[in-house]
This record gives structure tokens, sequence and C-alpha cells, in this order.
């Protein structure tokens, strides 16, 4: 923190839900900022979590409140923007916690299925190699595997069109570069701890690199300008 700033009171509420089987759902409610509320859920909750935060984004778009700015899903939490001058955090985790009663009435999206060419190894993934010394696989297995995978989209971030897929294969858990690479080519496939990933632009970049694919994920001109949306599934072609 600067000097001089005042700290951000971090005020935090508790909700006690049900999911449809009966289990106890506690998303906490963070004062995050002076124009925003994190909320949150439970981390061990995993596809329940998930869902849970899917069904909140429909509802808050659905129903927005008085003062909204916008809304920003990750994985397990939504963080809700607002303007503090016609809204304060009192109203919006009034209206929040009226929406986490009503989640079992959110619109269920289907998902897309979404089909990604890949070329594996060589120059377009320089990394396989180390990957499969890390695993003890083969390239041709680490390639089997990654393919064979179906994929969620959990949230979008880090740069427009950057999706994080969960669904990784656990023999194909790996570690970030030490160091990461200046420059990351666009369309690069990428693995990092338990997640994969394909670099919408080029940007700097730690994942490790497997692959790369000609499809164009990210387009400023576009509507919508993101090929991926959270919640879709995605498949990966092996392409020669």
């Amino acid at each position: 923190m600067r000097p001089g700033l005042p700290a951000v009171a971090q005020r935090e509420r508790s909700v006690v839900l049900k999911d449809r089987a009966g289990k106890p759902l506690r998303p906490q409610l963070v004062e995050a900022s002076d124009s925003s509320l994190l909320i949150s859920f439970d981390a061990t909750l995993g596809v329940d979590g998930r869902r849970a935060v899917g069904a909140l984004v429909a509802l808050l778009d659905g129903h927005p409140f008085d003062g909204f700015v916008d809304l920003s899903p990750a994985a397990l939490s939504v963080l809700v923007r607002f303007d503090p001058v016609r809204q304060d955090h009192d109203g919006v985790a009034a209206h929040v916690t009226a929406l986490l009663q009503r989640l079992q009435e959110a619109p269920v999206r289907t998902p897309r299925r979404i089909t990604i060419p890949v070329e594996y190894g060589g120059a377009a993934g320089p990394d396989l190699e180390d990957v499969a010394r890390m695993t003890g696989l083969t390239p041709e297995e680490v390639i089997a595997r990654h393919a064979a995978g179906t994929y969620e989209v959990l949230f979008l971030g880090f740069s427009p069109g950057f999706a994080y897929l969960g669904g990784l294969d656990r023999a194909l858990h790996c570690p970030r570069l030490e160091s990461p690479r200046p420059a990351v080519p666009a369309g690069s496939v990428g693995i990092a701890g338990g997640q994969t990933a394909v670099y919408p632009s080029a940007t700097p970049g730690g994942w490790r690199l497997i692959g790369r694919t000609s499809l164009s994920l990210f387009d400023p001109g576009g509507r919508p300008m993101t090929l991926l949306e959270r919640g879709d599934e995605v498949h990966f072609e092996p392409r020669t």
C-alpha cells in the first residue's frame, strides 16, 4: 500500500445455501474495494462451486441493481463492480444475497463444444520433450493424453481471450517455467499446473508449450470478440 492511502476495510458476510443435492454452499461476500464486492465459493466444492458462479452471473445479468457497472467471474468467485455514488456495499450485498437464494432458478447454459486443431511438438511445441521427461511419458503419449481430454473453460483472464481450461489429465500436470518467455507466439497451447490454455495473442508467458493452433481466439472487431466463453467444452484435435 502506498503511504498516505487509507486501508480498505474488508468486511465479510457469509450466506448459507444448499445446492441441488442438498449440500451446503457458503459463499463469502467480501468488500474488495470501495466500489466492488467479491463473492467467493468454497474451493472444495469443485464443479458445484463453478455452477454456482455461472448461476449467479446469469442472475446478475438478468437482474442488475441500481449503480451496477460490471462483473468479472473467475473459477469460484465473482467480482461485482458498482458506482459508489449510486450504491454502497450494504445495498449490493443485499441484492446479491437475494439472488443467491434464487440460484436454483437461474437458467442453465448449454455448453458449446469447441474443437481446436493443434500442431504438436517441433517449433510449434518447444516444451513437448521436457513435458515428456517430467511426466515419464513419451512425447506421443503426452500428445495422446492431451488430445483425449474434455476441457471446461473455467474463466477468462490474463489477456483478452485467454481461457483457463480445467480437466487436464493428472499425468500431464507440470509446473510453470522457472523463467517466463518474453514472447509466446499467438496460438501456442500450453500446460501449467493442472490446467491447459491457448495464448490468443503474442504475450510474455511461463506455461510449457506443447503445440500451436492456427485458430483465432480473439478478434477485437468480432461479436463476440472471444472464441471461448466460460462454461464451454473444449477438445483438441492433433494435426500434422
